[in-house]
């Protein structure tokens, strides 16, 4: 039997909250186990909660009121260091994406999104990819084009990391890209956190939002 992804939303509309609370009770791996209208009530939450009961998945708006959701992406980490953030939100302002990815967050969703599309993003995070809104992942790429001299990119990563990033960049877990390269899980492990390490990186969004950057990544049009 599967282990129940557990899950919190921090979101003032509790019209919005009753959608998404109705489309999780329908998954049977998964659980809202707490709903928070502030990021304040959330971090307090969090910080009195039991280890065995902190939540695994984070949904997270960025206008609160209060506490907004920038600020609470770079404080949850410190009570909830294991759990996976999602921006669930209806900016799509430039400054809040990057800072968002660039802060750590494992995804970033639009309101606009199918109760389909964010459950699929939660599963995906959850098994360690990175789930962006189509929207947003193409904005993501087009705003990140400035490139370093071919010369420094080879320095910076191997051809195999290079592969790697590619692959994690197609929305591939690790167990995945161990496959499609015919090579052992916990090889990717080490070339993923190599990545991490030459780039400066959290996670897979924030590695492949500076891949693209830095020109390692191309766009396909």
């Amino acid at each position: 039997m599967k282990k129940s992804t557990n899950i919190i939303m921090v979101e003032d509309h509790p019209e919005y909250r009753e959608i998404v609370e109705m489309a999780l009770s329908r998954q049977d791996d998964m659980q809202l186990t707490d709903q928070f209208g502030t990021a304040e009530r959330a971090l307090q939450h969090l910080q009195i909660g039991r280890l065995d009961a902190m939540p695994d998945v984070i949904l997270l708006d960025l206008n609160l009121p209060g506490m907004g959701g920038l600020e609470a992406l770079e404080q949850i980490p410190k009570v909830a260091p294991d759990a996976k953030i999602i921006i669930l939100t209806q900016s799509d302002q430039e400054d809040d994406v990057l800072n968002a990815i660039m802060l750590g967050a494992s995804g970033y969703l639009l309101k606009s999104s199918t109760v389909g599309q964010i459950v699929e993003g939660i599963k995906l995070v959850k098994q360690g990819g990175a789930s962006l809104d189509s929207r947003i992942a193409r904005f993501v790429i087009d705003s990140l084009k400035t490139k370093l001299p071919h010369h420094e990119l080879e320095q910076m990563l191997s051809e195999r990391e290079i592969q790697v990033l590619e692959l994690l960049a197609d929305g591939l877990v690790k167990k995945q890209i161990a496959l499609k390269l015919g090579i052992g899980v916990t090889t990717v492990v080490s070339h993923v956190a190599h990545i991490y390490d030459k780039l400066e990186a959290s996670n897979a969004p924030s590695a492949i939002s500076k891949g693209f950057k830095l020109g390692i990544l191309q766009v396909n049009d």
